[in-house]
């Protein structure tokens, strides 16, 4: 087995640091498992960019980086079979709690994405918000997605747009000028948290796609909607802000046969 990179045990100490913080939030069953599908920061609604989650009922699909795995939960009111894979303890213990609060039941996997304890060619879809996609070291999880779908599956993540990304000082809000180079893998780290995030270019993610057998469907570059809240609960991004450059992307592609 390949060496685990050593960003996992930071970014698990920051998740359960997370998962105590905002416990208000995460343990409340109506928000866990809520009715629309919706995208990161600013809850742009799937079906307004054209669905790219597609049609999920009968589908088995793994959540790579689930953390509560409240999207898992969703996907499974719609008739998916989801595994959430996660590496903190803490937040599949949260997961376990709404699962019986709420009813809806799937396997719970406490694994890196990075590694994962299943079985090849067993997925028709992998899918990532803001989980491995942004956390887990990026070669490392996209061949595992590779080897747990079946040919022809799908894989679809989202997370932080390269443009946000460059805008991003060390301290503070995000700005409108490039505060960071672009160079191979852009690993960020912030002062108050242990955590390793990687953020890729897009030509980066494309070659990185390709390498590991996937042909690309689609880029969607989501922009805030226009009734967004001015700041969302995570990130220093304003709506306004990000109503004039994507905040987020989501990959879309597909598994070569």
């Amino acid at each position: 087995m390949s060496r685990l990179p050593d960003s996992i045990v930071g970014n698990i100490a920051e998740w359960t640091k997370q998962n105590e913080e905002d416990l208000d939030r995460t343990s409340d069953p109506s928000r866990w498992a809520e009715g629309d599908l919706v995208w990161g920061l600013f809850h742009a609604r799937d079906d307004a960019m054209g669905s790219p989650i597609g049609d999920v009922e009968g589908l088995d699909v793994v959540e790579l980086g689930c953390g509560t795995a409240y999207w898992s939960a969703r996907l499974a009111k719609r008739g998916a079979r989801p595994v959430g894979v996660d590496p903190t303890p803490a937040q599949l213990a949260t997961a376990r709690r709404m699962q019986q609060a709420t009813r809806i039941t799937f396997p719970l996997v406490e694994a890196p994405a990075e590694q994962v304890p299943l079985p090849d060619d067993a997925f028709d879809m992998a899918f990532s918000e803001y989980g491995a996609s942004l956390w887990a070291e990026p070669s490392m999880w996209m061949a595992e997605a590779a080897r747990l779908l079946r040919p022809g599956g799908r894989l679809v993540f989202l997370t932080n747009s390269t443009v946000a990304s460059l805008c991003y000082p060390d301290v503070g809000d995000i700005t409108t000028s490039l505060q960071r180079p672009q160079a191979g893998y852009l690993t960020m780290t912030w002062p108050d948290s242990p955590a390793t995030e990687y953020r890729l270019g897009h030509g980066e993610w494309i070659r990185l796609l390709r390498s590991n057998g996937f042909e690309i469907v689609d880029l969607i570059e989501v922009f805030a909607p226009a009734d967004a809240k001015m700041r969302p609960i995570w990130g220093e991004v304003s709506a306004e802000w990000a109503r004039q450059w994507p905040a987020e992307d989501i990959w879309v592609a597909r598994l070569s046969d």
